[in-house]
């Protein structure tokens, strides 16, 4: 007769070390799933992303794509080194063409990002607002951009915010619903207004 049978996982859950990780513990730590952050020494498992999310990152990359200068490059949901105990993945970045080295690099430094951009999900509400903004600003990222979806066509509002290099702190320069039109940190002109159709 047989005994009692048990299942063994597949895989074994990666464990951070007691005192917490760090940036480079995060680039190291075997198994991790894709899109790990860390934030203050945590590690933070994004949960699944909405459609909404999926197609605002695609809209504002391409478009970014089409309108940065040369001297700038966009990338989406690649690590940002803030510091050795934090490295969020802001959804879309802009970095100076002169951070991108390598086609194997999996992070870029706080110094070489112009813009960040977070789109809100239901599991990262707190952070996208609160926690990473803070961060970015801390770290002098000049430019931040908070979206989340608004109104019933689900379109995307968009809260452009500045850097305040005296406080360390973002300053509110706008909020956009239909159209991100914008001089700084370059010339912009995206129609917001299509993401909302299926």
């Amino acid at each position: 007769m047989g005994g009692i049978m048990t299942a063994e996982p597949q895989h074994r859950r990666p464990v951070p070390p007691t005192d917490g990780c760090t940036v480079d513990g995060l680039l190291t730590l075997p198994g991790l799933p894709p899109h790990t952050e860390l934030i203050d020494g945590s590690l933070v498992v994004r949960a699944p992303q909405r459609d909404f999310h999926s197609v605002v990152i695609d809209l504002l990359t391409a478009e970014l794509r089409g309108a940065v200068p040369a001297d700038l490059r966009v990338r989406r949901e690649m690590t940002v080194e803030l510091d050795r105990r934090n490295a969020p993945e802001p959804d879309v970045s802009v970095v100076r063409r002169t951070a991108v080295v390598d086609r194997r690099q999996t992070r870029f430094q706080a110094r070489d990002v112009v813009l960040a951009v977070e789109v809100v999900s239901p599991d990262s509400e707190a952070r996208d607002r609160d926690t990473k903004p803070l961060k970015y600003a801390v770290a002098g990222i000049p430019h931040f951009w908070l979206v989340e979806m608004g109104g019933r066509e689900g379109h995307p509002v968009v809260h452009v915010h500045e850097l305040d290099p005296v406080t360390r702190r973002y300053t509110p320069t706008g909020i956009h619903r239909e159209r991100l039109k914008l001089r700084v940190p370059f010339d912009l002109d995206i129609d917001l207004t299509g993401v909302g159709e299926l």
